[in-house]
């Protein structure tokens, strides 16, 4: 079968206009559109990622010029981080909607994106050890979140 030399981009593809960080989220903006429950998008970063991007920076969507941010979440509702995203890169999501809002979820899996959990949890407060300038190892206790 040859190759067609025109063809038509699918419907549910959406292609980012703008890609910003906010200080805290990493804003992925979409063109105007109305997007239903259910509807599948195929979003694509099209724009590269700020350099001051922190890593564990949430991946959140905007649509058009609207103020309401949605996040971009995992098929198993975790929330996707700056680190777990690459540019020039089609994401599959499916829309899901609540009462009050909505979500842009995975349908696969994101790009390898580094695992920061603890090994296990003892009921104190993780540690962390670190190398001063002369060699020496340290450890520090790490605060609790209240």
């Amino acid at each position: 079968m040859a190759c067609k030399n025109v063809c038509r981009l699918c419907d549910h593809l959406a292609i980012s206009t703008d890609v910003t960080f906010d200080g805290t989220n990493l804003v992925v903006t979409l063109p105007q559109d109305s997007f239903r429950d259910g509807e599948k998008v195929c979003i694509v970063i099209a724009q590269s990622i700020p350099a001051e991007t922190t890593i564990t920076a949430p991946v959140v969507i905007q649509i058009g010029e609207g103020t309401e941010q949605y996040p971009l979440t995992t098929r198993c509702c975790a929330q996707v981080t700056a680190c777990g995203v690459r540019t020039r890169t089609k994401y599959s999501t499916r829309v899901v909607t609540n009462a009050t809002g909505g979500t842009f979820r995975l349908l696969g899996d994101p790009a390898c994106s580094p695992n920061n959990n603890l090994q296990s949890i003892n009921g104190t407060a993780p540690t962390t050890t670190t190398t001063a300038s002369d060699g020496r190892k340290t450890t520090t206790a790490v605060a609790k979140k209240a």
